[in-house]
């Protein structure tokens, strides 16, 4: 109701009336003060005035589920949305929820995370309202061989919402790192379980690091902020519902499938293609020139024997960026 009501405020844009708050919600009218007194208590600047009603004059700074609501304009992703003050980790924190039958679309964010994973068994951790970590659960109705183009698609949608919306020229390392320049601004990681020949659930968790004013010692020469290369402090909430509207359309319009227009964008956006990188391949290290990335969402790499090799896992080195 709660989510409602902001809604109603935020695209009105002027005082509306409690009388109309009640019946364009179906609450009553004590309903809409209630709620009202619990939206100022979190952070919404809310004015009343008499023979007026009440106007939405400011969102809490802080991640909120009913600022983020107010933002979206999807239809299944962010259908249920649950703000966690301190988790360890989204990802493991939504698997639990999905094995016991979770509603695809939901998302959990939390304000802190304190142990976070990254690919290949990193950590990520996110200080208390400093980034936005959270992550998304999926029902796609496809076999494992074929959701391959998630990650890239999500990736993709999340680097076009941060330049968007904060005006910055983010790149994808590929497969699904965002970075700024040389340095990593936002990481995407995956999972999913399987039964036999169809996928149960697919979690895409994502940090992003929104405030960050600095890094410790050992990740400052790779790791950068929104703040750091905008100088300024964005609307986390709107923010995190900017990505959330991107990864839809992404997903939904390609049918989770990389392709098409889809590979097109990723590799205008990907900072991997024309440079040199490494991989292992077995117990050796093969370096070449990254050429494209495929419909399969794999890193093509021409060698300096003019063979080109197909490199879909693992980590790869890339010249230039940490």
């Amino acid at each position: 109701m709660q989510s409602k009501i902001v809604k109603i405020l935020y695209e009105a844009g002027d005082y509306v009336s409690g009388q109309q708050i009640s019946e364009t919600a179906g609450v009553s009218r004590q309903a809409v003060n209630k709620a009202v007194k619990t939206l100022r208590d979190k952070g919404f600047e809310i004015s009343s005035a008499t023979n007026k009603g009440y106007k939405l004059e400011g969102f809490p700074q802080e991640i909120c589920e009913e600022a983020v609501s107010c933002y979206l304009r999807t239809t299944l992703i962010g259908k249920k949305i649950k703000v966690l003050d301190t988790i360890g980790s989204t990802n493991d924190y939504l698997k639990k929820l999905a094995s016991k039958g979770e509603e695809a679309g939901t998302v959990i964010i939390a304000r802190e995370q304190t142990a976070g994973k990254g690919r290949l068994g990193r950590s990520w951790e996110t200080k208390k309202d400093d980034g936005v970590a959270f992550s998304v659960l999926l029902r796609p109705e496809l076999p494992p061989t074929e959701v391959g183009g998630i990650t890239p698609l999500t990736a993709l949608a999340v680097c076009r919402a941060v330049n968007d919306l904060c005006m910055l020229d983010a790149r994808i390392k590929w497969p699904n790192d965002i970075i700024v320049g040389n340095k990593k601004l936002v990481g995407i990681l995956t999972e999913m379980a399987t039964d036999f020949d169809r996928v149960e659930y697919l979690v895409a968790g994502i940090g992003i690091n929104v405030n960050n004013a600095s890094f410790p010692d050992e990740i400052a020469h790779k790791a950068t902020s929104i703040l750091l290369e905008s100088g300024r402090h964005i609307d986390k909430n709107k923010l995190l519902a900017q990505i959330l509207n991107y990864i839809e359309d992404e997903l939904l319009l390609n049918h989770y499938t990389l392709g098409g227009l889809a590979v097109l964008g990723y590799q205008d956006l990907c900072a991997t293609i024309g440079r040199q990188v490494t991989f292992t391949r077995g117990r050796r290290r093969i370096s070449g020139m990254a050429v494209t990335v495929n419909n399969s969402g794999e890193l093509e790499v021409m060698l300096s024997n003019g063979t080109v090799a197909t490199v879909n896992s693992g980590e790869v080195t890339v010249q230039g960026i940490y």
